[in-house]
C-alpha cells in the first residue's frame, strides 16, 4: 500500500480543557480506503497537474463532490477522493478529462484546502481581463447580480464587471494586501493595493468601466448606489474556498467621482501569539510579566497600521483561560476572538468608548481591552477601572513610549494618577522583511553603519542585505513584515519623573538609562540578522532618535 503521511505539530492544550480520549481516533473513510486497498495521500501540496486539466473540471464540481485530480501515472489520472463509497463523480471526471481515472484516498480537509490553492487565479488574470474588456461588445453591467459569496466560483460571475471585481479581490488577497484603493482620475480609474504598508499600482481600467465597477462594490456592500454626494461605510463578507474574508468599505466623493477603499480583514492571515509577533526575548519576557499583573494599565502606541491591534489580540490570546473574564470595546471589532466578549462602538445609538466602558465595569471583568483612548473621559474611566482592581489594555497614537505619558497629561489626566496606574508602555512599528527569493548581500557605507549605531565587526562577513526584486515579491524586494518594539516599564525612577514633570525627553533618557531597548536598536538588530534593510529601519525609526 502506498501511504504518504505527515505528522502534524502537537497542539498545546489550555488549562482546564478536558483530556482527549486515549488511543488514536480512526477516520471511518480511511478505514474503508484501506479495506479497498486505495493508496493513502495525507498531503497534496506537492502534487499538481498542468492548469489545462483544471480548466476542464469546474471549481464548483470539485468542491461539491470533494474530488481533485492530482497526478498522472502511465496515462491514468489519479483523483483524490474523501468518500471511497461515492464513485459516481469519478465517471463524470473521466468524461470531462477524456482519460482513465484512478481513485486515491485523502482526508476531506486536505482536498478542500488543495482545491482552494489549485483553483486560485494566477497573477495577471485581472490585467488580462481589463485588456479584453475593451474588445467586448457587452456593456458588463453587474448592478443587478446576486451578491458574490465565493470568489473562486466562476459560475456565479458571468458579467465581465462582476468577474473583474472578483479577480481584483482574489489577486489582492493572494498578494497579502491590507487595502484596495479604487481612485477615479480624469482619464480613468486607478486600482492600487497596499502591500506590507506600501501602496503599489496594479490596474488602470478604462474610464467607461469606472462607474460600473464602483457601483458593483457599492451593491456588494449594500450601500445606496444613488448617493454620490455623501461618504458611506459598509461591509462585504465573502468566501474564497474555505476562507471567509471580511472587507470594510469606505466611499468619499472627490472631484472625479467616488473614491472607494476596501480594508481586507483576512482571518487566515492573522497570526496571534506573543511568541510569533517578533519581540526580542528580553522584551517578550517583560511584556508577559506586565500582562500577568492583576491590575494596572498597559498601553500600546504607534501610528495607524503599525500592528497595535494584533499585539493586543495576541496579549489577550496569551491571557485567556476559563477562569478569566476578558471583555473588549473596539471601533470596529476587526476579528472575532473565541470566548471573548467583544463590543463594537456604534456612534448612531451613542454607544461610544466611554459609555461601553461604564457598562463593561458592571459585567465583573478581570481584563478590559479598550480599542483606543481618544478623549479624557475614556482615559479617566480606564484609570478608575485599574484603581478598582482591573487590568486595562489600550492603544494611543504617539511616536514613542514616553510620549504617551505626555499625551495623557495634555488630555487633562493628573500625573499622580498616571504614576500609580500605568505599569508599562510598548511602542511599535512594522518594517518590511527582505524577500528570501532575491536576497543579496552588499557592503554598507560608513554612513549607513553610523545611522544604525553599528560597527562593521558586528556584521556577518561585514555585510548588509537587500532584495533585488523578483516575481515572488512583485519587484519590490520585500515580502512580509516584522515588528519593532520599544517597551518602557514604569519603574520607580519613571514614576518620580512623571510626578515631577511629564517631559517626554526626560522620561526617555531615564528609560534608556534603565535598559529600555529603543525602536532603532531593535531595528539595527534585525538589519544585522538580515531580516530587513537599513533603509526600512531608518524610514520608520530614525526620526525618533534625532
Amino acid at each position: 500500500m502506498d501511504v504518504k503521511e505527515n505528522a502534524g505539530p502537537e497542539i498545546p492544550r489550555k488549562s482546564g480543557t478536558p483530556k482527549p480520549p486515549l488511543g488514536p481516533q480512526k477516520d471511518p473513510n480511511r478505514e474503508l480506503a484501506e479495506q479497498f486497498k486505495l493508496p493513502i495521500y495525507m498531503e497534496l501540496a506537492h502534487l499538481k497537474l498542468p492548469k489545462e486539466y483544471y480548466k476542464k473540471v469546474p471549481y464548483s464540481f470539485a468542491k461539491k463532490h470533494v474530488v481533485l485530480p492530482i497526478q498522472e501515472e502511465n496515462g491514468v489520472i489519479l483523483v483524490a477522493i474523501a468518500d471511497p463509497l461515492n464513485l459516481e463523480p469519478l465517471e463524470e471526471l473521466r468524461l470531462m478529462l477524456d482519460v482513465d481515472v484512478k481513485p486515491v484516498y485523502s482526508p476531506k480537509d486536505v482536498i478542500l484546502a488543495s482545491i482552494n490553492e489549485f483553483y486560485n487565479q494566477e497573477f495577471g488574470a485581472a490585467s488580462q481581463l481589463i485588456a479584453n474588456l475593451a474588445d467586448q461588445s457587452e456593456d458588463g453591467r453587474g448592478e443587478g447580480e446576486v451578491e458574490v459569496y465565493d470568489l473562486l466560483d466562476d459560475s456565479q460571475a458571468q458579467a465581465p464587471i462582476v468577474k473583474l471585481l472578483n479577480l481584483i479581490l482574489t489577486e489582492a488577497i493572494q498578494q497579502g494586501a491590507s487595502d484596495i484603493h479604487f481612485e477615479p482620475l480624469e482619464d480613468g480609474l486607478r486600482v492600487r493595493y497596499r502591500i506590507d504598508g506600501i501602496l503599489q499600482n496594479r490596474h488602470s481600467p478604462a474610464q467607461e468601466f469606472q462607474a460600473q465597477l464602483l457601483t458593483r462594490v457599492k451593491v456588494m456592500a449594500k450601500l445606496d448606489i444613488a448617493e454620490h454626494r455623501l461618504p458611506q461605510d459598509g461591509r462585504i463578507k465573502l468566501r474564497m474556498g474555505r476562507r471567509e474574508i471580511d472587507f470594510r468599505v469606505s466611499t468619499v466623493p472627490v472631484g472625479s467621482g467616488e473614491r472607494i477603499v476596501l480594508r481586507i480583514l483576512d482571518k487566515g492571515n492573522v497570526i496571534l501569539g506573543l511568541d510569533k509577533i517578533g519581540m526580542l526575548p528580553v522584551v517578550l519576557e517583560e511584556f508577559k510579566r506586565l500582562i500577568a499583573l492583576p491590575e494596572g494599565i498597559v498601553l500600546v502606541t504607534g501610528p495607524t497600521g503599525s500592528g497595535k491591534t494584533t499585539t493586543l489580540y495576541s496579549a489577550i490570546f496569551e491571557m485567556y483561560s476559563e477562569e478569566t473574564n476578558i471583555m473588549t470595546i473596539e471601533d470596529p471589532v476587526e476579528y472575532n476572538l473565541k470566548g471573548i466578549a467583544q463590543i463594537g462602538v456604534r456612534h448612531k445609538i451613542k454607544l461610544d468608548f466611554a459609555t461601553g466602558l461604564r457598562h463593561i465595569l458592571r459585567q465583573d471583568p478581570d481584563v478590559i481591552m479598550i480599542g483606543e483612548i481618544r478623549d479624557v473621559e475614556t482615559a479617566e474611566i480606564a484609570i478608575q477601572a485599574s484603581l478598582t482592581g482591573h487590568l486595562v489594555l489600550s492603544t494611543l497614537h504617539t511616536n514613542d513610549a514616553p510620549s504617551s505619558i505626555t499625551r495623557l497629561v495634555d488630555m487633562g489626566i493628573e500625573p499622580y494618577l498616571l504614576s500609580s496606574t500605568v505599569v508599562g508602555i510598548c511602542a511599535q512599528r512594522l518594517v518590511r522583511k527582505i524577500c528570501p527569493s532575491c536576497k543579496t548581500a552588499y557592503k554598507p557605507t560608513e554612513r549607513e553603519l553610523s545611522n544604525l549605531g553599528l560597527n562593521r565587526e558586528d556584521l556577518v562577513d561585514g555585510n548588509f542585505f537587500i532584495g533585488e526584486g523578483c516575481s515572488a515579491c512583485y519587484g519590490s524586494g520585500y515580502r512580509g513584515r516584522h515588528g519593532l518594539y520599544e517597551l518602557m516599564p514604569v519603574t520607580n525612577a519613571i514614576k518620580k519623573q512623571i510626578v515631577k514633570s511629564a517631559d517626554s525627553v526626560e522620561l526617555r533618557n531615564i528609560a534608556l538609562e534603565t535598559g529600555m531597548i529603543s525602536l532603532l536598536s531593535h531595528g539595527a538588530e534585525l538589519v544585522k540578522q538580515g531580516v530587513t534593510t537599513s533603509a526600512e529601519v531608518l524610514r520608520v525609526a530614525r526620526a525618533l532618535e534625532d
